[in-house]
């Protein structure tokens, strides 16, 4: 990556899609479509990251726990700490975003292996 501006720590919500996503050997893996912060808290729960596909089509959206990407601050990139074979495995769409309720956030944190988030508005 060249550098011609400082890394800025912030993250504007509305441009997440330029955050590239590489995995732990370096190799490019997608970027990050949108972050999905808790109302309530203000945390960053998931990230749901673009893998493939060539202008624009073929894509696939993968929401995964934020809690498995690590900022470089060097290549100002998130790194991916799980293999590539277990992310494409994971839950995905290709079209239609599923509602993502705590069923489904359920689902996303059993499969990658973490602590469900409470997603109840009451």
């Amino acid at each position: 990556m060249s550098q011609t501006e400082p890394t800025q720590l912030l993250l504007q919500s509305n441009k997440s899609d330029a955050m590239q996503v590489r995995s732990r050997d370096g190799d490019k893996i997608g970027s990050v479509l949108t972050l999905m912060v808790n109302k309530r808290t203000g945390q960053t729960i998931y990230a749901v990251l673009t893998i493939g596909g060539f202008l624009g089509m073929g894509k696939a959206y993968y929401p995964i726990p934020f809690s498995l990407l690590q900022f470089d601050p060097v290549n100002d990139t998130y790194i991916v700490t799980i293999d590539r074979r277990v992310l494409e495995g994971g839950p995905s769409w290709a079209s239609n975003a599923p509602t993502f309720d705590q069923a489904y956030a359920d689902r996303v944190s059993k499969y990658y292996d973490v602590a469900s988030e409470d997603l109840s508005v009451a």
